[in-house]
């Protein structure tokens, strides 16, 4: 059985769990034009600082996060959202344990 049943209702925060000490991710969808994923990090855990060549939303489902792109610092909480562009060094880290979605935007 599929993680996610198309056709099925189901809440993004309730659908992944954390994990002490790490980053958990579960893929939602993928496709041509992109994808969906689901993360959680545990406090004071994080992704590096790294490009994508897609543009990136991060969506906070619970908890805070920093996210830093182009060297510009952001503090996003449950329910804000923020676009990381395509080709720009970005990273994230948990000031307390967080959940997000990330759709990656394939370019034309």
């Amino acid at each position: 059985m599929a993680a996610f049943e198309k056709e099925t209702v189901f809440s993004l925060e309730d659908t992944i769990e954390y994990t002490d000490g790490g980053v958990i991710s579960k893929q939602v969808t993928k496709s041509k034009a992109g994808n969906l994923t689901l993360f959680s990090f545990d406090k004071e855990q994080g992704l590096s600082e790294h490009k994508t060549s897609y543009d990136a939303i991060a969506q906070i489902l619970d908890g805070e996060a920093e996210i830093t792109i182009n060297g510009q610092l952001f503090h996003l909480g449950k329910g804000q959202a923020i676009i990381m562009p395509a080709n720009v060094p970005h990273s994230l880290k948990a000031i307390e344990r967080f959940k997000m979605l990330l759709t990656m935007i394939r370019q034309e």
